[in-house]
C-alpha cells in the first residue's frame, strides 16, 4: 500500500498528497476547527465546517471560500472494487466510537426514527468536533452514552432496531 491520500474538491477537482507532503504542510491550528497555512509564502486561514467521518468528507472554508473535500487511500478503493463500500452498508445494527473521545452532544432518543445522514451525536476527539451521522435509516433502539462520557475507541454508542 502507498502512502498517498486521493483528494477530491467539489466534485470536480483531483489531486493526491503523501503522508511526507502532509506532514510537512506548515500549518498552525489557532482553533478546535481554525488553521492558519503558509503555501508559498501565501498565508491562508482554513477553517473545518463539517466532516463526515464514515464518508470522509469534509466542508471546508479557505479564505472564506467553501469547499467540499472527499478523500481516500489504497484501502478505500480496494475495499469499493470488492463492493464494501461503507456508506452501501445497510445492515449497521450499531455504532461504535470511531476513536477515543468525550461525548458532547447527544441528539437522538430511544424509540427516535433516523434516516441516512441524520445526526445522531457529537465526539470530541483530537480537539476537533466529530458530528456522527446517521449510516441508514432505522428507529433507535438505545443510546449507550451519556453526554459527559468519555469513550474509547470502538465503545458502543447507539444500536438500531
Amino acid at each position: 500500500m502507498s502512502d498517498l491520500f486521493k483528494i477530491v474538491v467539489n466534485d470536480s477537482l483531483n489531486f493526491e498528497i503523501s503522508n511526507k507532503e502532509a506532514e510537512q504542510l506548515d500549518a498552525l491550528a489557532t482553533s478546535n476547527e481554525s488553521y492558519h497555512i503558509l503555501k508559498d509564502n501565501k498565508p491562508y486561514f482554513a477553517k473545518i465546517l463539517a466532516q463526515d467521518f464514515y464518508n470522509k468528507t469534509y466542508k471546508v472554508s479557505i479564505n472564506n471560500s467553501s469547499y467540499e473535500v472527499k478523500i481516500s487511500d489504497d484501502l478505500d478503493a480496494q475495499m469499493a472494487e470488492m463492493g464494501f463500500e461503507l456508506s452501501s452498508t445497510k445492515d449497521v445494527g450499531y455504532i461504535e466510537a470511531p476513536m477515543p473521545g468525550l461525548i458532547l452532544e447527544i441528539i437522538v432518543r430511544e424509540g427516535q426514527a433516523v434516516t441516512t445522514d441524520d445526526p445522531l451525536l457529537i465526539l470530541e476527539a483530537m480537539k476537533m468536533e466529530n458530528l456522527i451521522t446517521s449510516p441508514r435509516d432505522g428507529v433507535i433502539k438505545s443510546v449507550a452514552v451519556k453526554k459527559g462520557d468519555a469513550v474509547d475507541k470502538n465503545h458502543l454508542l447507539i444500536e438500531f432496531e
